[in-house]
């Protein structure tokens, strides 16, 4: 991928600061895992209640971040480090991450649909929720022809009232399995073993002379191929509706054209992750505004991903109505159309040069 300058924290640059050796690698994974201390104290200040406070779910947030850069580092790095310890902890860590990530996916999911239903719909019969308005913004204006928004006015309100319950069952859930693990003998275990990594990394013997660089290479020609194998061309046009193709199949699994865009957004994060491991634990690492605006299309688009998949499953459900069945079928499309503007989005991003800014 062409950039039009290279700086030191760039796995490519050569000529800029000291060499980034294993030593640079364990003063940044102390910082992760001291952040990650940081936030499970501020996790257990802050109380865990019914719902979780605003500081309880800041500092979930926070634990995630830092097991996610973590488990991405013991990955990238794992040559540089024990092997059978990074083979027993990026599980362990991806655990913890997902298992926090479930409650807030839900609340966000939810916000999304009940957003687009109420956009589609014309109708008032949806109050706003906190972050329904940003979600709604992120949306095209358009909507169903006239003739059509009876029919969904009809069956917009049942329709959001089973995503309602559904969705906030989910979270529920969610967030009793958040505090179940967070409790459990194995999440201490995970604990006790970050905390011996803020002051203490298994490096192996040569992570010492050894260079980080290529390492982090490898890590982002990884991302390259993976978009260079995307259908990019088919995602030339925001709307082109290649991605409505099997969006209501009785067929549950997740939607085939979705896996490899998730896979480049993994390969996107292990690349942003493996640029601030090489800059160091206090380095001040160019932003690259291309790879921050790829990411967050590629966000969106697991995000509308998951919510047509949402709709889909909801449109499922036995014995509902065929106003709310039609409701369900326009939101799914909606969100499937989102999906492919998402790509054309990431396309757009990715084609720009590099901007760079400290």
């Amino acid at each position: 991928m062409a950039q039009q300058h290279l700086d030191p924290t760039d796995p490519r640059s050569r000529h800029a600061g000291p060499v980034p050796t294993g030593d640079v690698l364990a003063g940044y994974l102390r910082s992760q895992a001291t952040e990650f201390l940081r936030a499970l104290r501020l996790h257990r200040e802050t109380g865990s209640g019914a719902n979780g406070s605003e500081g309880s779910a800041e500092a979930a947030r926070a634990l995630r971040r830092s097991a996610r850069r973590i488990s991405a580092s013991l990955h990238t790095f794992q040559s540089l480090l024990d092997s059978d310890w990074c083979e027993a902890m990026r599980p362990e860590l991806a655990w913890v991450s997902g298992t926090l990530a479930m409650e807030h996916a839900y609340t966000a999911r939810l916000e999304r649909l009940l957003a687009a239903l109420h956009r589609l719909s014309g109708s008032t019969a949806f109050p706003a929720q906190t972050g329904a308005r940003a979600a709604a913004e992120s949306l095209p204006k358009a909507g169903p022809p006239a003739q059509e928004r009876g029919n969904l006015t009809v069956g917009a309100a049942k329709a959001g009232a089973l995503l309602d319950r559904q969705l906030t069952l989910a979270r529920t859930r969610a967030h009793s399995t958040a505090l179940q693990a967070l409790g459990s003998s194995r999440f201490h275990a995970v604990a006790d073993k970050v905390a011996v990594l803020a002051s203490e990394v298994p490096l192996a013997k040569t992570a010492g002379t050894t260079d980080l660089r290529p390492l982090a290479t490898a890590a982002q020609d990884r991302l390259a191929d993976a978009v260079t194998a995307l259908p990019l061309v088919v995602a030339g046009h925001p709307y082109n509706a290649a991605a409505l193709i099997h969006g209501l199949s009785p067929d549950t699994v997740a939607h085939p054209q979705d896996a490899p865009w998730h896979q480049v957004r993994l390969l996107l994060r292990l690349h942003r992750y493996a640029r601030e491991a090489v800059s160091g634990p206090q380095g001040n690492a160019v932003v690259d505004l291309r790879l921050l605006a790829a990411g967050q299309a590629l966000n969106r688009h697991r995000d509308a991903s998951e919510a047509a998949a949402a709709a889909a499953q909801a449109a499922r459900t036995p014995r509902i109505a065929p106003a709310t069945a039609y409701a369900l079928g326009v939101l799914h499309a909606d969100q499937r159309h989102e999906v492919e503007a998402a790509r054309f989005a990431f396309q757009q991003a990715w084609q720009k040069e590099t901007v760079g800014a400290s």
